[in-house]
């Protein structure tokens, strides 16, 4: 059936359980499941730094959109190079 869990209790600031909650809210998943979702993935971040301390020395960069690079004809980057592979996959 299922994967047996164990319940963990941690407190937080009334304003970070709102905004968890919110998010939660949005996604519509329980505070329960994002919470654990990540602790989950905050976990697995920190065994790879090894330490809390260079764990938080760690910045999450804002996503910048790259721009579209075009190929021949107009075509996207992309498309040329996927149309590229299947001409030689099937030729």
């Amino acid at each position: 059936m299922g994967e047996w869990k164990a319940s963990v209790t941690v407190r937080v600031k009334p304003a970070l359980r709102a905004e968890l909650w919110q998010f939660a809210t949005r996604e519509r998943r329980s505070l329960g499941n994002i919470g654990a979702t990540l602790l989950e993935w905050a976990f697995e971040q920190l065994k790879v730094a090894g330490s809390t301390e260079r764990l938080l020395h760690y910045r999450i960069r804002p996503a910048v959109k790259q721009p579209e690079v075009v190929g021949p004809r107009g075509t996207s980057r992309e498309h040329f190079f996927t149309a590229r592979l299947a001409r030689c996959l099937w030729h």
